[in-house]
């Protein structure tokens, strides 16, 4: 029998109850910290033996050099040649919607001329190398190489380097295919933090990069925050979210599996239903009941409904989305009747799927937007990975004659304001006499 938790706005104590709910601690312990701190120097400090040893290690390999451990481009076309025509097809579809999606998002330089002549502008470059981190072996997503790998390259990214480890072994084609389709650049089957500080710090094989993204377990988002400032990340993620708000006349069995679909992901998901229809919690209530034994994943997704899932009723719609904002969710379903009548309200979600046929799931692999997005509550101050992560903006400032003689008046007042009398000085020289 599951034990879901069942919220109501109307009880005293909702807030604290929602609060407690949410509540995530994604920061890793000691023991983790320490082992992942010394992955790091030592893979720094002795490169790709350190590399190898430790992938020898955790993934139970018996790589002699690096040369095992690297991918060649016509292995990774062997890949895509060799897929079934229905999983090539489902490939190549989702990465052109996923392109064309991302190809909007292109960020251009810009410029104007002041009266005087003085230009001001902004010049927009992308970054050299990014590093790709995939996840390995059996728990492998090929969406997220088209993910992260596309708008990278519309971006404009010069090399991008995927790293994927194959424990055991073990090889996902599709994830080889993907990259293939991508145009990832070089693949090496490491993992693990070793694989982040080879990518943040550089090694005999490994090329140094400018960015790393992509999600991994404790050990490498705990590595991705050691390293940030070495180099740029793109987040780090906690577990997967979804909040459905409902007016109680979507299929109760769908919105059950909708629910699912996040769940699968991790015993640590949160699935949350918001409703102002109390029998249609009860009727999605019974849908999980009866439909969660035909699930692969059942075990998996019984934890996460029985601690982190809950069923919320709401005295209207309003209140929903007022819940919805302080939650700030990754996933936002809005299965109502008109949902872009709601959207001037939503203030915080990483992405927004709206009416009763959008399905998240189509979001994680063929709709074209970014799936990968802010959870925890991270929403409310940060955004859906996309072309401009991968984009850097230099401004750009040309002074005239006149423009530097009276932008210089104005400054050698500031500068003088806050006692730094060599920047007013550097300004005034320029003034007209």
């Amino acid at each position: 029998m599951l034990d879901i938790n069942r919220l109501d706005t109307g009880s005293s104590n909702f807030w604290p109850q929602l609060k407690e709910l949410l509540a995530w601690d994604n920061v890793s312990d000691d023991s983790v910290q320490s082992t992942v701190k010394q992955i790091l120097t030592d893979v720094r400090r002795n490169g790709d033996q350190a590399v190898i040893e430790y992938t020898n290690k955790f993934d139970r390999m018996s790589a002699e050099d690096m040369s095992v451990l690297t991918i060649s481009s016509e292995r990774l076309q062997q890949a895509l040649d060799g897929l079934p025509d229905d999983q090539r097809q489902a490939l190549e579809e989702s990465a052109e919607r996923v392109r064309r999606y991302h190809d909007r998002q292109k960020m251009e330089s810009w410029t104007y001329t002041e009266d005087d002549g003085t230009l001001l502008g902004q010049q927009v470059t992308p970054l050299d190398r990014v590093g790709l981190y995939v996840p390995g072996g059996q728990a492998a997503y090929p969406s997220s190489v088209l993910m992260n790998a596309i708008p990278a390259k519309v971006a404009g990214v010069k090399e991008l380097i995927m790293v994927v480890p194959t424990p055991d072994g073990q090889i996902n084609e599709l994830v080889f295919a993907a990259a293939a389709i991508t145009g990832v650049d070089k693949v090496f089957a490491i993992g693990g933090a070793q694989a982040v500080a080879a990518l943040a710090y550089g090694t005999e094989s490994i090329p140094q990069v400018d960015k790393i993204v992509g999600p991994g377990n404790i050990y490498v988002a705990t590595a991705k925050g050691m390293v940030f400032g070495t180099v740029g990340i793109d987040m780090i993620a906690g577990p997967s979210e979804i909040l459905v708000i409902c007016d109680g006349k979507t299929d109760p069995d769908w919105i059950a599996m909708d629910l699912f679909s996040q769940a699968e992901h991790d015993e640590d998901a949160q699935p949350i239903l918001i409703s102002d229809n109390a029998d249609f919690l009860d009727k999605v209530q019974a849908s999980i009941e009866r439909l969660l034994t035909e699930m692969e994943r059942e075990a998996i997704i019984r934890v996460s409904l029985n601690e982190r899932a809950a069923l919320i009723q709401v005295k209207d719609i309003d209140e929903a989305i007022e819940v919805c904002n302080y939650i700030a969710p990754e996933h936002l379903e809005l299965s109502v009747d008109d949902p872009q009548a709601l959207l001037p309200k939503i203030r915080h979600a990483g992405a927004i799927f709206m009416g009763r046929y959008t399905a998240e799931a189509l979001g994680d692999y063929c709709a074209g937007p970014n799936h990968v997005l802010p959870t925890s509550r991270t929403a409310r101050f940060s955004s859906a990975l996309g072309v401009y992560d991968f984009q850097k903006r230099s401004s750009l400032i040309m002074c005239s004659e006149d423009g530097a003689s009276e932008l210089g008046k104005i400054a050698s007042v500031m500068a003088r304001g806050e006692g730094l009398t060599a920047h007013a000085r550097s300004a005034e020289y320029r003034i007209k006499k």
